[in-house]
């Protein structure tokens, strides 16, 4: 059970960094909460990811992934629905004057419970990352290891668990970078221009996106 050789884990440890370095919208996401709201609401968008991530790979081990991959209906789909989603966040943002959308009439940032729903909401709806599990994955599924099913859900953990050491430090050096900005106010309505702007123009490439 799960008998890999030295060059099956070196493969796949070095795809599975470069990946989780490769800039995406999960990234900017997290890095766009981060410098908004300070390390709380990185990590909350952080996790809201993990746990997107963490559906797909239970989905492309049960096979459920497979219908993105086989229907052109299906992708479109969950495609158009996750670019609408993204569009709308960064409208929010765009519409906002430094306290609006993204800070409450209390004045007190977007709850990270908030923010944590949008993550996983940002990961489940990019029919992209089911595809890239579903393809990615299969690479290193190996005869007589134990059952496809499990060695694809150990593979797409380890992705994440990859993440784990990855990505954090990037919230802290983004949250020192936001501390110093929203010593000056004005940069408020700023942030939330930048942050709309970026979540519009994610949408709109996940629209424009190919299967």
């Amino acid at each position: 059970m799960f008998d890999y050789s030295l060059a099956h884990w070196v493969g796949f440890l070095s795809a599975a960094i470069l990946l989780n370095l490769s800039p995406g919208p999960d990234i900017a996401f997290i890095l766009g909460h981060t410098i908004r709201s300070g390390m709380r609401s990185g990590f909350a968008a952080l996790f809201g990811i993990w746990s997107g991530a963490c559906l797909h790979v239970l989905m492309a081990a049960a096979g459920l992934s497979a219908i993105l991959a086989a229907s052109a209906l299906a992708f479109s789909t969950v495609k158009w629905i996750g670019a609408a989603y993204l569009i709308w966040l960064g409208i929010q943002a765009l519409r906002s004057k430094g306290e609006g959308a993204w800070i409450k009439e209390t004045g007190k940032a977007l709850s990270r419970a908030r923010i944590y729903r949008q993550g996983i909401m940002v990961s489940l709806l990019n029919p992209k990352v089911a595809i890239f599990f579903l393809a990615f994955l299969p690479q290193f599924v190996v005869e007589g290891a134990g059952p496809v099913w499990a060695q694809l859900l150990l593979h797409g953990s380890l992705i994440i668990v990859v993440a784990a050491f990855i990505e954090p430090p990037l919230i802290l050096l983004g949250g020192r970078l936001s501390e110093a900005l929203r010593r000056n106010r004005s940069f408020g309505l700023w942030l939330d221009r930048g942050l709309g702007t970026l979540f519009v123009a994610l949408g709109v490439r996940l629209a424009i996106s190919a299967r």
